[in-house]
């Protein structure tokens, strides 16, 4: 089998496509930012059963600098950009995110077409396709809608919004013979392998700590890491996935309301902290006049910002699993690997 290179190959879904590959018989490069984390990365993937997780090749490349990418591409017929900045709050100017974003991706594509590579995909987010001018509730967004990333939108939907306009252009115009296809998933979940997460894990995680306090009005849509990572390979391979764009959602919107629920009728005594209380969208208002959290959340109160994944389920036979099932596995994998806090 032929060469595939991931980008950011220590991070949660990275880490769950190099499994994938594994598993497929792929040869395998990965990037990561240190060689600390390529150690952590083969420990991953040993304890989530990677019996050649030694035979994954770690590269050391940064988004944000030129060196290493030349040789981290070097006979790769396939590229997985995976690796992008998601802080865990908003940074002091947006262009922290916003630059390394944009510029890192053109610099993967750059890279990839000098080095004779066939197809990346790229990995962007449904933030680049429902925050555009379509805000009414009930809409369902598709491939055809996008981010408008002049809208004034929080950073990291901008950059979102910025990168993959920036890509299209790039491929359009100076992209040769590269090929490109784009996936757009929604708040990725599933079961994490380390410490290394996703930032939406990161709301079950409080939910079973008892962190999070109460139930804002806000909806979003989940998606399994390991049916994320399965996308990644179809359309890598797939010739209908040529230059098209691909949403990854698992079903309808969930609440949070409805996350807690799952919780608590599946999990017995590990979900005994798991909040009940629904907060209202007022109470939300006035915190927010005093946290940073708060204000995030107002943007999307009350939105429902619904998505298909019917063209993925078309185009590439994808059949991703259902809603209650990505939010326990997540749970689970959490208390099993012991970081849920007591």
């Amino acid at each position: 089998m032929n060469r595939v290179l991931v980008t950011g190959g220590s991070g949660f879904l990275g880490s769950h496509c190099v499994l994938k590959l594994i598993h497929a018989g792929y040869k395998i490069r990965a990037t990561v930012r240190s060689q600390a984390r390529a150690d952590e990365a083969r420990k991953m993937l040993a304890s989530a059963g990677a019996q050649s997780a030694d035979q994954v090749d770690f590269v050391q490349a940064d988004l944000t600098r030129d060196d290493g990418w030349q040789t981290a591409m070097a006979g790769c017929e396939y590229v997985l950009h995976i690796a992008s900045p998601f802080p865990s709050g908003v940074p002091k100017h947006e262009n922290e995110i916003i630059v390394p974003a944009r510029d890192g991706t053109l610099r993967v594509l750059r890279a990839a077409r000098d080095a004779g590579v066939r197809r990346v995909v790229v990995t962007s987010s449904f933030a680049a396709v429902g925050y555009g001018g379509k805000p009414k509730n009930g809409a369902t967004y598709t491939e055809l809608d996008r981010t408008d990333p002049a809208l004034p939108n929080p950073p990291y939907v901008r950059s979102k919004a910025i990168a993959e306009r920036a890509a299209w252009d790039f491929v359009s115009s100076e992209g040769g013979s590269l090929e490109m296809t784009v996936i757009n998933p929604v708040g990725i979940f599933g079961p994490v392998l380390g410490g290394d997460y996703a930032t939406s894990i990161a709301i079950v995680k409080g939910m079973l700590e008892g962190t999070i306090p109460g139930l804002p009005d806000v909806y979003f849509g989940v998606v399994d890491v390991r049916d994320v990572a399965d996308l990644h390979l179809k359309a890598m391979v797939s010739p209908g996935a040529k230059g098209e764009r691909f949403i990854a959602v698992a079903g309808p919107l969930i609440s949070m309301a409805g996350i807690a629920s799952i919780l608590r009728d599946h999990l017995g005594e590990a979900a005994a902290k798991v909040p009940t209380r629904r907060l209202p969208s007022w109470q939300i208002r006035l915190a927010a006049l005093f946290s940073q959290n708060a204000r995030q959340l107002i943007p999307n109160l009350g939105k429902k910002r619904d998505s298909t994944s019917e063209k993925a389920r078309r185009v590439l036979a994808w059949n991703p699993r259902p809603n209650d099932e990505v939010i326990l596995s997540t749970a689970e994998s959490l208390i099993r690997l012991g970081l849920v806090a007591h």
